[in-house]
């Protein structure tokens, strides 16, 4: 196999450490019958791993140096060379006739813009496994009241549930990042398919986290909300948005939609 050098504007970090993978594939636990997307196979370490244990795998890759040695070494996966947030995430689930599970060392770079992008089509995504900075993963499974409690883990709290499973050393990569690393799991809520409210929910939510040193209050007035009065809400305004309960979200887009169309 030829060493192809990572590229800095992908954000690869190539997994080299089997015992950390073969962690990665015990969470992931695929099954025959899975539907699994892997985004950024890279040069494919995961990818041997999947494929040996389930029958449908698509493998998604922006680099299209590696495709060909891809394509030779897995000939029953289907290698996809494009970037995982321009595809149509329905027409992976077309493809593959059931809901979607996904996992993948995704670059630390587009964490947030690849989870957002799933968060969009929950119905059609059953759960993810990632590897991603250990920063993200702390604020994504943090808790209210926190320093790292902020939009991502309102948001994911609200569309499923965010387990932290391990952290993982910069020496596992190549080339070697300048951060620790972790793997989580998030488990997609099923039901939350209002669409409507789903994206007034995370519209709401990060004009919340606007000005985070400042009172609801004043986090609200100075976002795209800024011409309604919330103090009918039944939310204290006087709060800061680390400090609200998931409770209090859900009433302030409830009190959205019924004032005004977004």
């Amino acid at each position: 196999m030829n060493r192809i050098q990572p590229l800095k504007r992908f954000g690869q970090n190539y997994l080299q450490d089997r015992n950390i993978l073969l962690k990665i594939v015990d969470e992931i636990n695929p099954q025959e019958d899975d539907a699994l997307i892997e985004i950024g196979p890279g040069h494919g370490m995961l990818t041997g791993e999947l494929s040996a244990r389930t029958g449908s795998l698509t493998a998604v890759e922006i680099d299209n140096r590696v495709i060909d040695e891809l394509r030779a070494r897995f000939p029953g996966v289907n290698i996809i060379n494009n970037d995982f947030l321009k595809l149509d995430i329905l027409s992976l689930f077309e493809l593959k006739g059931k809901k979607l599970r996904v996992a993948g060392n995704i670059p630390y770079n587009i964490t947030s813009p690849i989870i957002f992008r799933l968060i969009e089509r929950t119905e059609l995504v059953e759960d993810a496994v990632f590897m991603m900075q250990y920063e993200v993963a702390r604020r994504l499974s943090s808790d209210r009241g926190t320093k790292d409690y902020g939009i991502l883990a309102v948001i994911l709290k609200y569309f499923g549930e965010v387990k932290f499973c391990f952290k993982v050393p910069p020496e596992v990569f190549y080339p070697k990042p300048k951060v620790f690393s972790a793997v989580v799991h998030i488990y997609f809520n099923q039901s939350r398919t209002d669409n409507e409210f789903n994206k007034a929910f995370i519209k709401v939510v990060k004009a919340a986290f606007g000005n985070r040193r400042k009172t609801l209050k004043n986090s609200l007035s100075n976002s795209i909300f800024g011409q309604l009065n919330f103090e009918p809400s039944g939310v204290d305004m006087k709060l800061r948005a680390e400090q609200l309960e998931q409770n209090d979200f859900i009433r302030l887009t409830e009190f959205v939609l019924n004032n005004e169309r977004l």
